[in-house]
């Protein structure tokens, strides 16, 4: 699925590298807990979290993510764009909670990590 489908599904806002919007993601991982991300996520992953701190820009950067969504509105700091930007990772806020969010994505056919298409 691409990025640019994932923002209109979830009504989601760019807040920077909106030139990758059109990059592939083949997976979705759902996670406040960096260290489940690091221990499941393979693949081109989006992110959604509603955890605000670097830590989770770095996570994603050292797991190759394409996006990272940030639930309930929530907005990073310009640190974290900066990272981000130099990362080449998109990053998008929705208004969506995660459980939402992730079904709305499930539902429309990007699946979770260790899953295949069928």
């Amino acid at each position: 699925m691409k990025i640019s489908d994932i923002k209109e599904l979830l009504e989601a806002e760019v807040l920077c590298c909106e030139e990758n919007i059109d990059c592939e993601a083949c997976s979705a991982c759902g996670s406040d807990m960096m260290s489940d991300v690091l221990a499941y996520v393979k693949d081109q992953a989006v992110l959604l979290t509603g955890l605000v701190n670097s830590q989770v820009i770095r996570t994603a950067q050292m797991m190759d993510m394409v996006c990272i969504v940030f639930v309930r509105s929530k907005m990073p700091t310009e640190e974290m764009i900066e990272l981000s930007k130099n990362a080449g990772i998109v990053l998008m806020t929705t208004k969506k909670r995660m459980y939402e969010a992730c079904g709305k994505l499930y539902k429309s056919g990007l699946v979770g990590n260790g899953e295949i298409h069928g």
